[in-house]
């Protein structure tokens, strides 16, 4: 950047009465059960996923997850590697009760590890998976593995396994135009294939 001159673009006053773009279906169409996968996969190139410490607060995850609008958080641990997930079900849902029936304990000491689905219970599709198949395929992986996310795997250049990406039956309900549902459920797959098959 050293030596180059930067200029102040020119500006001007908003006109009364502007309208705004409305997307190009031609540039971005609808989805549907044959749009190639990789369309609906959340990019972590592209978007940075929202990550929580193991040891935090539930409560701390789940004010995460309403600041930045989503239903999972990626749990790392000190050296920032993937150690799980965890979502609004499991902060949301029977859990925590559960957890302070059995250990005597007060809802707000809940640590994320206590609720989350650790690495190695979770099941991953690779990249090379996904560049060829479609929407269709990965709700059917996604019914048959009973979970509202999966995780997608790439290889770094060392061979070290790296999450490249997310899909989430929200976010492909969201792109299928299915009407949102309550914060602490996702979508169903009935509802998503009735709407595919529309």
């Amino acid at each position: 950047m050293e030596g180059r001159h930067y200029q102040s673009l020119p500006q001007s006053k908003l006109k009364a009465e502007t309208a705004y773009h409305l997307p190009d279906p031609s540039v971005t169409p609808p989805v549907n059960a044959s749009t190639p996968a990789v369309e609906v996969m959340t990019d972590l190139r592209r978007i940075a996923v929202v990550t929580i410490a193991f040891d935090s607060l539930i409560e701390d995850a789940n004010q995460k997850m309403i600041a930045h609008g989503v239903r999972t958080l990626m749990v790392i641990d000190d050296q920032r590697h993937v150690i799980g997930i965890v979502t609004s079900t499991d902060i949301l849902g029977e859990k925590p009760m559960q957890i302070t029936h059995a250990r005597g304990i007060h809802h707000a000491e809940i640590l994320v590890h206590d609720v989350m689905t650790p690495a190695n219970r979770l099941e991953v599709i690779d990249l090379q998976a996904v560049l060829t198949a479609r929407v269709g395929d990965v709700l059917e992986t996604l019914k048959r593995s009973r979970r509202q996310h999966a995780l997608v795997v790439d290889q770094a250049p060392g061979g070290r396994q790296m999450v490249r990406g997310i899909f989430s039956a929200t976010q492909i309900a969201r792109q299928l135009e299915i009407a949102p549902s309550p914060p602490d459920t996702g979508p169903t797959f009935a509802e998503i294939r009735t709407a595919i098959s529309s």
